[in-house]
């Protein structure tokens, strides 16, 4: 009888362990040796070269990492689906990532209407996710505790550039030319807060729809204001038809975009002519030319992997997000959790990721960077202003 005690609460006791030891990986996406990860983002579409380059940044520094063992001995696997900029098609993707794949966390998100609308999702489920291509307020205050934006903010982008044209050039009339949608009011707002700073508001705002190019009746709002700067807040193909179609018609303003634009798309489509020239965009990363030799690590990798593609702002975001990422997973440790992604994030200061600046977290900022650079287009490339280009750069007149 005791002899079958004894027995019974050894299994007991076996049974119990086992339970336990499986329960330390019961977290949804985590394995003994691999760690899942999701990803919506247009890879298909009038967008997707802000997705498609998002993502062979992030992998190429991912497949790296994976080549040399992963982290804490688990590679990295990212599951990503196609929503073409469509926020319904996001919104079903992060349903699809989180209840049927049963990813761990998510990752390089693309665009501010899109992210929005998986945002309950993501919150319901308390999934973390880090790296979204999007520079709007809704995600950085409030602070939401499942959401790590790496990059600067579309206000800070924006004051930086207001203040420019206000100081240098002299610049007191603004326009605005913006998507009509949460992307395209988020840059709205950061042009309207930083104008109140200074005493006045924009003399012209006009939209476009989102996956359109239909941009007539707002080019002839904010001509017919003769603003002296137009600051424009869209996707590389309306805002490229803009600029044109703006010079061609004799209206000639100083020419600015936030980073989401998609730089070298814009670039490309406007032309390496006399059009292109001066048009300025603020980045959240440096430009491919500037002198950081750190840059090399991103162009090694991105030809190893990517063979086909040129180095480009989008690309190279997504490439620290992957490095801000490793570094997560890589402090949160074996016995990975959600929860614990939380706070190993929250506990990240000063990361170098070999750049110009460094990225921090606490848990009363989940925004990354502050970092904005203004770059402008000459001879084809972007460059950074230095303050002798600045001098060099003569202000238009505005004709009609």
């Amino acid at each position: 009888m005791n002899i079958q005690r004894a027995s019974g609460g050894l299994l007991l006791c076996t049974v119990l362990y086992l339970l336990a030891a499986s329960l330390s990986y019961a977290e949804d996406g985590v394995k003994d040796d691999e760690i899942i990860l999701g990803s919506s983002l247009a890879l298909e579409g009038h967008s997707s070269f802000l997705g498609t380059q998002t993502q062979h940044g992030a992998l190429a520094y991912i497949n790296s990492i994976n080549e040399k063992g992963g982290v804490n001995n688990r590679k990295i696997k990212i599951i990503s689906y196609d929503d073409g900029y469509d926020p319904e098609k996001c919104e079903a993707n992060t349903r699809k990532l989180i209840e049927q794949d049963k990813v761990f966390a998510l990752c390089n998100y693309v665009g501010t209407p899109t992210t929005l609308k998986a945002l309950p999702l993501i919150q319901k489920a308390h999934i973390p996710l880090l790296g979204l291509f999007t520079g709007s307020e809704a995600f950085r205050h409030p602070v939401i505790k499942e959401v790590f934006s790496v990059r600067s903010s579309y206000y800070q982008e924006t004051q930086s550039i207001v203040t420019k044209f206000w100081d240098i050039f002299g610049v007191r009339k603004f326009a605005v030319f913006f998507q009509n949608d949460a992307y395209g009011q988020a840059g709205l707002k950061g042009v309207e807060m930083a104008l109140e700073k200074l005493g006045t508001t924009p003399v012209a705002a006009a939209s476009y729809e989102r996956g359109t190019n239909v941009i007539a009746d707002a080019l002839d709002k904010i001509r017919e204001a003769k603003p002296e700067a137009v600051i424009m807040v869209g996707t590389y193909t309306p805002s490229a038809n803009f600029v044109l179609s703006a010079k061609w018609s004799n209206f000639d303003p100083y020419f600015h975009s936030v980073s989401f634009v998609g730089a070298e798309e814009l670039a490309r489509l406007i032309g390496t002519g006399q059009d292109s020239e001066g048009v300025i965009i603020t980045q959240v990363v440096p430009p491919q030319n500037s002198p950081n030799p750190a840059l090399q690590e991103y162009h090694d990798l991105l030809k190893k992997y990517y063979p086909a593609d040129k180095p480009n702002f989008v690309s190279l975001e997504g490439f620290i997000n992957a490095k801000v990422l490793v570094a997560v997973l890589s402090k949160m440790g074996k016995n990975a959790s959600r929860e614990e992604f939380i706070k190993s994030a929250e506990s990240l200061h000063n990361l170098d990721v070999g750049l110009d600046h460094t990225i921090s977290f606490d848990p009363k900022n989940h925004q990354g960077s502050d970092a904005v650079y203004l770059t402008v287009i000459k001879n084809g490339e972007y460059q950074l202003i230095t303050d002798d280009i600045w001098k060099s750069m003569k202000k238009r007149g505005i004709t009609q």
